[in-house]
């Protein structure tokens, strides 16, 4: 499979702040990238700096950030691109939406517990939301709808991010969304 003819997709990875949804998505673009596919990370903190910086976090404003997200992701992906997506987007009915609107479209539970995330947070964003100085913070004020049946289950307090991420290729190339490495 060359280049011209890479299938687009959208690997749409979900789960709660500090859950590792970044740091895996860097691994992937990078390693993609090595392989001369055609790949564009579209992750939460850089879309809320551009895209969508004049919404805020109340639910419909979440709704109207993975809407506009998708139609990039839906734009990119019916061209043959593939999306790494990194977005908490907690209600399953709009992660339901992107998959009805996608091409190929993958959803990735990152999945970490409660007090796992709570301990990585280096921003004390959790900290803030428990003291009631953040609103409508994902997990504590606000909830999280977990996917029932992701295509990839991903558990980030078992698996370090580099395990993470091969087992997410290993699933891209048994799709065939992307060619399989050739052993020399």
């Amino acid at each position: 499979m060359s280049n011209n003819e890479q299938k687009g997709f959208v690997l749409w990875m979900t789960g709660l702040s500090g859950a590792g949804k970044t740091t895996i998505a860097l691994i992937l673009e990078k390693e993609l990238h090595n392989r001369g596919l055609k790949i564009e990370r579209l992750d939460g903190d850089v879309v809320r700096e551009s895209l969508t910086r004049d919404l805020g976090f109340t639910a419909e404003d979440r709704a109207k950030n993975i809407e506009r997200v998708t139609f990039v992701a839906k734009l990119l992906s019916r061209n043959g691109v593939g999306c790494v997506c990194s977005f908490i987007s907690p209600y399953q009915s709009v992660r339901d939406h992107v998959s009805q609107n996608t091409t190929n479209f993958l959803e990735v539970f990152i999945d970490a517990p409660l007090d796992v995330v709570i301990e990585r947070d280096v921003k004390g964003m959790y900290k803030k939301a428990i003291a009631g100085e953040i609103p409508n913070f994902t997990g504590i004020s606000d909830p999280y709808e977990a996917p029932e049946n992701p295509d990839i289950h991903i558990r980030t307090d078992q698996q370090t991010p580099a395990e993470s991420a091969a087992k997410i290729i290993s699933q891209l190339e048994e799709l065939g969304f992307i060619p399989a490495l050739q052993l020399a």
